[in-house]
């Protein structure tokens, strides 16, 4: 059978894009993935769609079948306007990749610590780009030291270890 989605009206985006949020609540972050690209179907340049799917998107990691997301939430960061949002939606995605990654068993670890530090640079910058009051990318620079010190992560080793005779 070939079916064909249906449009929602652009008076209907703000209760739609409430929904979204409850279903991301609700931890349903696919139904609320299906609900951000029927609106963003309508309005591409939707901001609050954008993010939330980018939301949406993360909540999946880990999740089977959901290997694309990651990059695909990168492209989404891209369309949003703000460059701290950028800087600090892009160090989400590196951040819940990580955490995601950390969950699956026989990881380099050392790959762990790159992710940690990839998403630091990106709160870095959102950082130095936040509006005034605006804590959230330092909260976040935070957890990922946290985790970083909690999972005992190092970057790889630059000199190789010389057994000992």
């Amino acid at each position: 059978m070939d079916f064909q989605l249906k449009m929602i009206t652009p008076d209907g985006i703000p209760g739609a894009l409430e929904k979204a949020e409850r279903y991301r609540l609700l931890n349903e972050p696919a139904q609320a993935e299906s609900i951000c690209r029927d609106v963003l179907a309508v309005d591409g340049r939707n901001q609050h769609a954008l993010r939330a799917l980018i939301l949406t998107l993360t909540d999946q990691f880990g999740l089977g079948g959901c290997a694309d997301h990651a990059r695909e939430a990168r492209t989404y960061v891209g369309q949003l306007d703000d460059d701290y949002e950028q800087a600090y939606y892009m160090g989400l995605v590196y951040e819940r990749e990580t955490r995601a990654y950390l969950e699956r068993s026989n990881v380099v670890r050392s790959a762990a610590y790159d992710g940690f530090r990839h998403a630091m640079n990106c709160y870095e910058k959102a950082e130095s780009l936040r509006p005034p009051g605006n804590v959230d990318a330092v909260l976040r620079w935070n957890s990922c030291v946290r985790a970083i010190e909690r999972e005992r992560l190092h970057p790889m080793s630059v000199e190789p270890e010389l057994p000992l005779e």
